[in-house]
């Protein structure tokens, strides 16, 4: 189907502007961007509580905040932001993310502040990450009731994040991770994809964006291969966790984002691959600015509240179910 008409005319907002493209930019100049979207997008629901804290990683700390629901939560997930590992943070935008992801699962989140490139290179950003995920799974009493399932959610960059997170803890023996939502993720370095390639897809993120995110956070183009920055490239995606994998129509990200799902299939994880009809890339973390952002946190939603109440229900039942992909 043809572009959204809201994303349409907010593309035609940012052209009149008239700013440098991102990929033309400084990091410090791109990072200029993310307050005034923001602020058009304004803040997030109410929830029951708001704690923020620092964490140590290897070499500095990094912020997380949690966001409790009312009510008792049902699960936690920790949730990692988009921004191509070099843009992007916990406040504004994604506090407003966090905090519907949080009312409509009623589920406490946490928000991850992964330090960004290039000031913070890879490996940086997964291993803040992993330190985050560790943390949240050893505090779990204290985010919600004994035994909710710990789900680890991300967009683009963020769910790049999010698939690693799920392969470092099953080859770490590391935290149970019952469940993963992947929007529209960064699964591997390969640029010339049908859908990279595709000059309908050039909108908010183009491929020339992608090389100057990969350039900033994995200048080594060989080094990109490693599975801990293009999770499809692993030797094995057998014993992870059931998984959402979301991508969107217009999207460079798009094919990248079917063949882990593919991948996933193959491996017999249990996925559902569903695509954002009409929808361009990042329009997930436009709240208020694109009535397709609303749309696509509760297809997020009815998956997470769908899986939470299997979980409840007949959690022992499920493990070893037999994967498959739905296409829809």
């Amino acid at each position: 189907m043809p572009l959204d008409p809201a994303s349409q005319a907010l593309l035609a907002q940012l052209a009149e502007a008239d700013g440098p493209a991102t990929h033309e930019s400084t990091p410090a100049i791109a990072r200029m961007s993310g307050p005034i979207l923001a602020g058009l997008s304004g803040p997030g629901p109410d929830v029951e509580s708001v704690r923020n804290l620092k964490l140590q990683g290897r070499g500095g700390q990094f912020r997380t905040r949690i966001l409790k629901p009312a009510g008792e939560p049902k699960a936690i997930i920790v949730y990692y932001h988009g921004g191509g590992w070099v843009l992007g943070d916990i406040d504004l935008q994604y506090d407003h993310l966090g905090r519907q992801l949080a009312n409509t699962t009623q589920s406490t989140v946490a928000l991850v502040n992964y330090r960004k490139a290039p000031e913070h290179p890879f490996p940086t950003a997964i291993e803040d990450s992993y330190t985050g995920l560790c943390w949240v799974a050893e505090h779990a009493a204290d985010l919600a009731p004994e035994g909710v399932p710990l789900i680890v959610a991300g967009d683009s960059a963020g769910g790049n994040i999010s698939a690693v997170m799920t392969l470092w803890a099953r080859d770490k023996a590391g935290p149970k991770i019952d469940y993963q939502v992947l929007v529209y993720p960064v699964t591997d370095c390969d640029l010339d994809t049908p859908s990279c390639l595709a000059p309908e897809n050039q909108l908010l993120l183009s491929r020339d964006t992608m090389i100057w995110f990969w350039g900033h956070y994995l200048a080594d183009e060989e080094a990109r291969k490693n599975p801990d920055a293009s999770p499809l490239r692993a030797d094995s995606h057998a014993g992870l966790p059931p998984a959402l994998v979301y991508v969107a129509e217009y999207d460079p990200l798009h094919d990248e984002g079917v063949a882990y799902a593919k991948a996933l299939e193959g491996a017999g994880v249990t996925v559902t691959l569903e695509e954002a009809k009409g929808q361009m890339h990042a329009y997930f973390q436009m709240a208020k600015l694109l009535p397709g952002q609303a749309a696509g946190m509760g297809l997020v939603a009815d998956h997470i509240n769908d899986f939470i109440a299997s979980y409840e229900s007949h959690e022992s039942h499920g493990k070893g179910a037999k994967g498959g992909v739905i296409h829809v």
